[in-house]
């Protein structure tokens, strides 16, 4: 892991880093020591690590509750390079949708080849955050929607160091088998008038996990409107699971 910038403002400090290829962002309260939480975020569909909605997010993880937050650039977005085989995809799928296949299926099928290089990828990223001696081995949330769903489910599945997570804007199209591994306490949020992912694909992923404490936020609105009060919501979420 190697640190290639830090600012500070407003006592959040930020840390820009890579890991091998992976290029990462680290938000931590400026002259923290010791172990605390920490918060990794998956960013959605086209944006990257420091996207807006995820840097406002990440910045109120760490002044109100104190703690740690990482994101990094999934393949294809962000600072990493272009990926010719996600793009192909892409444009095929763009046409396929033009001619008049469902676009939810085709979304899945994408998700699901992401996260099998980005699940261990994000692994890597968890264990070398969690050996600086600012953040250290606390425990651990995840949060993330539309892409940072389809591609946290199966991280959270198979990560066990994670103990809660905030999900949503998925289907079960591509994530129900993951869902069905995930014991966690879960916070889902669904958008009921979602224009990318089925009303009842939603319900049905939100169905199949399997953990004993999760709780559905429906709100009206498009895929992109969830609304900002969630947030105040995932705040509560976390700090009762993890601080």
């Amino acid at each position: 892991m190697r640190l290639t910038s830090e600012t500070s403002s407003d006592d959040v400090r930020e840390q820009l880093f890579t890991l091998g290829e992976i290029p990462g962002v680290l938000w931590t309260p400026q002259g923290a020591t010791g172990p605390r939480p920490l918060v990794f975020m998956g960013h959605g569909g086209g944006q990257h690590k420091k996207a807006a909605g995820i840097q406002a997010r990440a910045r109120r993880f760490v002044a109100e509750c104190r703690f740690a937050v990482v994101a990094v650039d999934v393949s294809g977005h962000g600072d990493r390079p272009t990926d010719e085989e996600y793009d192909r995809i892409a444009t095929e799928n763009q046409a396929r949708v033009a001619a008049g296949e469902e676009l939810a299926p085709l979304i899945a099928r994408f998700q699901a080849l992401v996260a099998r290089r980005t699940v261990p990828e994000w692994q890597s990223v968890l264990d070398a955050v969690q050996q600086l001696p600012h953040v250290g081995a606390g425990p651990v949330g995840y949060w993330g929607i539309s892409l940072g769903c389809g591609l946290g489910i199966p991280f959270v599945a198979a990560e066990p160091r994670v103990r809660a997570a905030v999900l949503g804007l998925g289907g079960a199209l591509a994530s129900a088998e993951d869902a069905a591994r995930t014991t966690v306490p879960i916070e889902f949020l669904l958008q009921w008038d979602d224009e990318r992912v089925p009303r009842d694909q939603g319900l049905a992923l939100f169905d199949a996990f399997a953990s004993p404490e999760k709780t559905l936020h429906a709100n009206p609105g498009k895929h992109g409107d969830v609304p900002a009060s969630e947030f105040d919501s995932t705040l509560r979420f976390f700090s009762r699971h993890l601080a």
